[in-house]
């Protein structure tokens, strides 16, 4: 197992065993921080429209420019 993967379930099984009021107070903490927070949305924008259909890029920009 890489050295990465290692620390990061010594992590995730640090936080598992906290209160609830504790993994509350490190999650605040985690949000409090601008570039994480934009990483934490972008991956729950990304789950959220995973089953949406796909469509072309050019196909997007140009309805793009048809709604201004």
């Amino acid at each position: 197992m890489p050295s990465t993967q290692a620390n990061a379930d010594v992590f995730w099984l640090a936080f598992q065993a906290l209160s609830k009021k504790e993994r509350e107070t490190v999650v605040e903490r985690l949000l409090q921080d601008r570039e994480f927070r934009e990483d934490v949305i972008d991956l729950a924008l990304l789950e959220k429209r995973q089953k949406e259909p796909a469509r072309k890029l050019g196909d997007y920009l140009s309805a793009r420019r048809n709604r201004h």
